[in-house]
């Protein structure tokens, strides 16, 4: 393939950002993005703003380009419609189709990494893991009619995340507009896409009768910590001593739930005696699973829960990386759509990372990739190189099967320095006790120059 010369140099000087536009182009296709929409849409319809025009102005204010969707949509110069009709689609945008947008994203951007993943084992050979866990989005300003009197947080919704920590991606989106709703009440719409195979981990507040049964019955395997109600199974023996992993000792126990006709379902407790107690305070942690005993140690068990904790890090990466919190957004359906898409242009930043570990032995170098510093790599770079570039440079490129696009992202991956993109992590902070000080000390104020001349504070 023949290398446009200004591409070229931006290979050379900024390859995450070439490859930022390939894989963005991928995920962003209008053509499968349009198609999902008339698929998926209920009340809505497609007269002047395509559904993918939508969904890339989103995406331009997900990764930090433009400040918010009204600065997106003044710039977009081929932009149909007034700035206002914008927001009046985005805010009809149904949860369903934010969900299959999301599904799509993973489906589109997987086959793109099966090249970088070339002799990688799954975390547990034979299962896909699916790590299950809620986002609650943050008040919104109150700039809807209704909530301007209003003297409290406005929240404009919820979601229920699923994420694959092999593929490093969420893979599907349970969204809700009640921010007030319980979470399990999302459950039954991703529960209806466990097959057999699948491996699932979730924390306690998942761990009901309705849940546990339904993984059960489609043939999947769970690990689920055990809330103090419920399921409420009956023990069929004593705890027994398992052995010890990192973070404590571990015991197991048989116990049966019944299903809804009275049928018991035999599974297993997992018992975690922890070494030091967790920041709630839990001394112990107790699991219930239906995995295999022969296959499935409860020492294995209980260091497979500990995976939970990468979704964990997933929301912490997403929410410092990307806007997927947009503040602005105060109606729910609308900031349903930013989140998801927030989550689209998140998985295109796996599959660039997964590019870079591949092409560069980080383990040796011991390094680890910072998605803070891909992400101020595509800003700094982004609308420059498509300014610079002409339309039709990229036309080859996008005309690439999805593992032919997954090479090139390979070969372009191998002009990153990974030094520049690698975690700078701090020790850890010292506990500090403020106490308690008068008002008129708190709102006190000092010049900093006069504290530094004299080196203390008067």
């Amino acid at each position: 393939m023949i290398m446009d010369a200004v591409v070229k140099r931006f290979v050379e000087q900024s390859p995450i950002t070439v490859m930022a536009r390939l894989a963005l182009q991928r995920a962003l296709e209008p053509e499968w993005i349009n198609a999902l929409f008339e698929q998926e849409r209920e009340q809505q319809y497609t007269r002047e703003l395509l559904f993918s025009t939508t969904v890339e102005l989103m995406t331009v204010v997900a990764a930090g380009m433009r400040p918010s969707l009204h600065a997106a949509a003044k710039a977009c110069k081929e932009l149909p419609v007034s700035v206002q009709a914008v927001y009046d689609k985005i805010k009809r945008t149904e949860p369903a189709l934010v969900r299959a947008l999301v599904q799509g994203s993973a489906r589109q951007l997987a086959p793109v990494l099966s090249p970088m993943r070339q002799g990688q084992s799954p975390t547990v050979r034979g299962y896909r893991l699916r790590i299950v866990d809620g986002n609650h989005l943050p008040a919104s300003q109150k700039r809807l009619k209704p909530l301007r009197a209003f003297r409290g947080a406005a929240l404009p919704g919820q979601s229920l995340v699923v994420y694959d920590p092999d593929l490093d991606m969420v893979v599907d989106l349970a969204p809700g507009e009640d921010g007030h709703a319980q979470e399990r009440t999302l459950m039954p719409a991703l529960q209806a896409q466990a097959q057999q195979g699948d491996l699932w981990i979730a924390d306690r507040n998942f761990s009901t009768r309705g849940i546990i049964l339904g993984w059960h019955e489609r043939g999947a395997g769970f690990i689920v910590r055990e809330h103090r109600v419920s399921p409420n199974p009956r023990a069929l023996d004593k705890p027994r001593r398992a052995g010890r992993i990192e973070t404590g000792m571990v015991h197991e126990q048989k116990v049966v739930v019944d299903d809804a006709i009275g049928q018991p379902l035999m599974l297993r407790r997992i018992q975690l005696d922890l070494v030091e107690p967790t920041e709630d305070g839990d001394t112990v942690i107790v699991l219930l699973t239906n995995l295999p005993k022969s296959s499935f140690t409860a020492r294995k068990i209980a260091r497979l829960y500990r995976r939970r904790w990468n979704i964990e890090n997933m929301f912490q990466r997403l929410e410092s990386v990307l806007y997927s919190e947009v503040t602005s957004l105060g109606h729910p359906r609308a900031a349903l759509l930013a989140f998801g898409v927030a989550i689209l242009a998140y998985n295109v930043l796996a599959v660039l990372q997964a590019a870079v570990r591949a092409t560069h032995d980080l383990q040796a170098a011991d390094i680890e990739l910072s998605s803070y510093y891909l992400a101020t790599e595509i800003k700094a770079q982004y609308t420059g190189m498509m300014t610079a570039v002409v339309a039709l440079a990229w036309q080859a490129y996008d005309a690439l099967t999805s593992q032919q696009l997954g090479r090139v992202l390979l070969k372009i991956a191998i002009h990153a320095d990974p030094m520049v993109l690698r975690k700078h992590p701090r020790g850890p902070k010292k506990p500090k006790k403020k106490g308690y000080v008068c008002g008129t000390e708190a709102r006190r104020h000092v010049a900093t120059a006069q504290v530094l001349k004299e080196g203390r504070v008067n």
